[in-house]
């Protein structure tokens, strides 16, 4: 009995083998469909919903959403962002409040989860698109997302682009 069961062992071994073989040859016959990346950079596009890189929308005056409560910089696993605050005086109260002065990003260090967009109450930041982000020094991946003098966006001035 343990010949035949032994026998049989070395029947299914060759069996799976076959079929193992008979799968890697039709994938070797089969016609190519690699993508030629650099020539064909302007006919692929990716899709909509590819997260990209993290950006912080503006409006036509310079303007953006965010106000600069850190809940992204704290929901980010590895700290990728940096929410720089400072102290402006309101002219309408007199009252001290708190504004952004720089919105720093780690593309490098990203994971790309996209919980710093789910949980930005403002839907200030958003993905794009853009996914060529090689570089040759790893400083250049250290990006600054909100644009210089900007300021947050009154309400009745939002528009969605």
């Amino acid at each position: 009995m343990k010949l035949l069961n032994y026998i049989q062992t070395i029947l299914i071994g060759i069996y799976r083998l076959l079929q193992g073989m008979y799968i890697t040859m039709l994938n070797f016959i089969r016609p190519k469909v690699t993508e030629q990346y650099p020539e064909n950079r302007g006919k692929v596009f990716p899709h909509e919903r590819m997260r990209g890189a993290l950006t912080m929308p503006h409006n036509e005056d310079n303007q953006h959403k965010c106000t600069a409560c850190s809940i992204c910089m704290m929901n980010c696993p590895n700290g990728t962002i940096q929410v720089i605050t400072k102290q402006e005086v309101d002219e309408t109260t007199g009252k001290e409040k708190k504004v952004l002065d720089r919105y720093l990003y780690d593309i490098g260090s990203c994971t790309f989860c996209a919980i710093c967009t789910l949980s930005c109450p403002q839907n200030a930041i958003e993905w794009s698109i853009d996914f060529e982000h090689a570089v040759f020094t790893r400083a250049k991946l250290n990006l600054q997302l909100n644009k210089e003098g900007s300021s947050l966006i009154k309400k009745e001035k939002i528009t969605k682009e």
